[in-house]
Order: structure tokens, then sequence, then C-alpha cells
């Protein structure tokens, strides 16, 4: 170290000052010279720029737990430690969460079903547990409403729409994708907040039709959801906040390439920084008599806005 910083610094200083101020021999700072980089510091060079490239695939939004797992991916044997040490030594960092208002309407005489989830939110397979929400996005025509359906067994979004109004036209189509590419059996619990979208009839018939189990969050209690409300938040932080959308269909097709680098991509830490893609056919690969490609391995190419759902009314 104390070589490398007089070779830094020698277009500044004399090296024979330098070398007397660090008490060592200028005939062993030639000589180090002389050898080159250490097989360590050529080592470093290269994960340097395996990192830089980490860092830029997933937009500066990976810190050190996951920029060690790609790195491991990639065929380097890093521990955490040097990584960070790179990331500081390069000015790398994570970008942070910011916060951000939830809004929900509950203030309906709609009935609505007890909590049977209870902060409950392990499973031991896909298609136990969904939670859903809604999230909101601006663009220059106006807010788009985002719902979100997400499976608790592997963090997958199987479920979304997008539309210019939050109705219940907008639930309905996220959960019609999600029953279709999942078609989960009877018996699946579904949770939610108490929002008049999810309280709706129409929205409930379908449910039970599918024989699916109700819960609902208890008012103005976002902990009882909280895989989805952290869900919500990363696609903000992790996409929305660095994009100005002229347009609802500019943020639509945006937000669609996400949620598929969502699935396929991005390390989560709750499945050991798998992927939730990777994580259900890790899962697939164990059961008897099931072939990994049973499970779907990529999202549509595009999201349903709620206005081209099934049975949805037109809208201009």
């Amino acid at each position: 170290m104390k070589y490398a910083w007089i070779e830094q610094q020698s277009v500044r200083w004399p090296v024979t000052r330098m070398c007397v101020l660090l008490e060592v021999s200028r005939s062993g700072f030639y000589a180090w010279r002389g050898r080159g980089p250490s097989a360590r510091v050529r080592r470093d060079e290269e994960l340097v720029v395996m990192l830089h490239a980490c860092h830029a695939h997933h937009r500066g939004k990976y810190g050190r737990p996951r920029l060690t797992r790609d790195l491991r991916a990639a065929g380097f044997p890093v521990n955490h430690k040097r990584v960070r040490r790179l990331m500081l030594r390069e000015g790398l960092q994570a970008r942070r969460r910011r916060r951000f208002v939830r809004t929900t309407d509950s203030g309906h005489s709609l009935p609505v079903a007890p909590n049977l989830l209870e902060r409950d939110f392990s499973a031991s397979a896909p298609n136990q547990k969904w939670v859903t929400d809604i999230t909101y996005v601006g663009t220059d025509e106006g807010w788009l409403y985002v719902a979100l359906v997400m499976d608790l067994f592997s963090r997958r979004l199987v479920g979304w729409a997008m539309s210019d109004r939050i109705d219940t036209q907008l639930t309905m189509a996220a959960l019609a994708l999600a029953l279709g590419m999942r078609r989960p059996p009877a018996g699946l619990l579904h949770h939610s907040d108490r929002g008049s979208q999810y309280c709706a009839h129409d929205y409930r018939e379908v449910l039970d039709a599918q024989g699916i189990t109700v819960s609902m969050s208890r008012r103005a209690n976002c902990y009882d959801n909280s895989p989805m409300e952290s869900a919500n938040g990363t696609l903000k932080v992790e996409r929305v906040y660095d994009e100005h959308y002229a347009t609802r269909q500019q943020a639509i097709d945006d937000l669609t390439q996400y949620i598929g680098y969502y699935n396929t991509e991005r390390r989560h830490s709750a499945l050991d920084y798998d992927s939730p893609v990777q994580f259900e056919r890790r899962w697939a690969m164990q059961q008897p008599n099931t072939q990994p490609d049973s499970i779907a391995s990529y999202p549509p190419p595009r999201a349903l806005p709620a206005y081209e759902a099934p049975q949805a009314r037109a809208r201009g």
C-alpha cells in the first residue's frame, strides 16, 4: 500500500523524500514498481469492471449483498467485505428508498373480511397465499393506477393491471391475469386491504367462484400487508422515481418491462437472493412428477390495462 501511494504521488513529490517519510527503501520501491501489479491487484481491477457493469445493469439499485451474489454467479469467488471495499473505493452505493403516501378508500359500507393472514407471510408452495394492492404513478396525462398481485411463496408478481381509473375494473383485471397465469387450486388465501375495489361484490364473487378464501388487513394497518407494501416501494424506487412519463402508455410499457425484470432477474433477500422465477424453478425441480417448465418462466410481453380486460367497459 505504501509503494502504491508513492507511485500515485510521484508526479507531485520526490520519490526519495516520500520513501524517507514512509520509512521504506528507495531500492525496494523501484523493485516493486518493476514487478508490476500483484495478482490480487489485477483481480481487483477485473472485479471493478464487473462491479460497475452489474451496478449499471440494475440501474444503481443493488447494494453490497445483491452485487456480491451477482459477482459470485459470474464466477468471482468474492466475499461481501471485498465487495464493500471496492464499492467504497469506486463510490458505488445503492439508491435509498423514499417514504411515500399510501391511499386506501375504506370509507364505504361494503362488507369486509377478517384478517386471516395474521402477518404469517410464509408459504411452503406456490398459490397458497396471494397478497394484492394498488399504487399510483404520475404522468403528464395524469395518474396511472397500478394493481398488483403477489404470490408470497416466491414474491413473484403474478397479476397486474394499469388504468387511469382506480376502480373495481382495475383490480378485477389484475386478478384475472393472475388466475389465468397460475390457475390456483381451491383453498388459496387472498389478502388485501379494505379498499372498496377489493370489497366490491363483483370482485368477491370471482374469488368465491374460484374457491378462494378472503382475508383483509385491519383498518389503517399497512403492516398487515407489508410484503406487498414493500414491493410497491421497490417499484417506485427502482424504476418510477428515475423516470419522467409523458403518457400513461409510456408508463405502462416501462413498468411492464420492470415487472419482467423483477420476476426473472432481481435478487430477493427473502429468497436467499434468488429471483422469484429461479426460486420457483428450484422448488419445482425438487417436486416428484413436476417439470420446471410447468411454472411459467416469464410474464406476458405487455401488461393488460383495465380498459382492455375482458368484460371491462370501453374507455376512450
